[in-house]
């Protein structure tokens, strides 16, 4: 059965988001981290999927009909690679919580493409990637892959292929790491709980071509 995971630290002041500080303040940033984790969640609620998944790093109440895995491992890498081993098997689409703009219209389409042989791939424009997927589990896809640099998702596709794997691309999108990311993310999901939050912490967001 295909599966959606979430891999999502709980917002807590001075460990989330705290790129957004300045001009967040450490609880403002929490809160923005909850509302983005809140918005993603619901995307994956309202995707067509047989299971959904939560990988947690830290306590987080966990919605209705989601499942709940905690993180594992030394670096992103080891936790990427063991939330697809503890996610039970078959075709799992892996996201983070930091693209509150995500929709399930490119989350089905991500499942959709997670055939045997194949891997999704959906690349952010700072050089990382928002989405991976695999048809099965392989810890080895992330081997020595460095994560959180300007080329990881160059690596990282290197390393899906390298694996035998032909390499399906979902659009970019941009992770919300700093404010005026934040901004590109609520101006292209305007009625969502992060760009509430943001509106309610006394920042505008952008206009929307500011996100490409």
């Amino acid at each position: 059965m295909s599966a959606i995971a979430v891999i999502a630290k709980a917002p807590t002041p001075g460990r989330s988001k705290t790129r957004l500080c300045p001009p967040c303040t450490p609880h403002g940033a929490a809160r923005l981290a909850a509302a983005a984790l809140e918005d993603t969640l619901d995307a994956v609620a309202r995707t067509d999927v047989a299971r959904r998944l939560l990988v947690l790093d830290g306590e987080h109440v966990v919605p209705p009909g989601f499942a709940s895995i905690a993180q594992r491992g030394a670096d992103l890498g080891e936790r990427l690679a063991n939330a697809f081993a503890d996610a039970g098997g078959g075709p799992l689409l892996l996201i983070g919580m930091d693209t509150p703009h995500v929709t399930p219209q490119l989350l089905a389409r991500g499942l959709a493409l997670l055939a045997p042989g194949r891997a999704v791939l959906g690349p952010a424009p700072d050089g990382g990637y928002w989405a991976i997927g695999l048809h099965r589990a392989d810890a080895r896809v992330f081997a020595d892959v460095p994560m959180s640099v300007p080329h990881t998702c160059r690596i990282q596709r290197e390393r899906l292929r390298a694996r035998g794997l032909a390499v399906d691309e979902l659009p970019p999108l941009r992770d919300v790491d700093r404010i005026e990311d934040a901004h590109a993310a609520a101006a292209l999901a305007p009625r969502g709980r992060f760009a509430a939050a943001l509106a309610e912490l006394g920042h505008t967001a952008a206009p929307a071509a500011a996100s490409a």
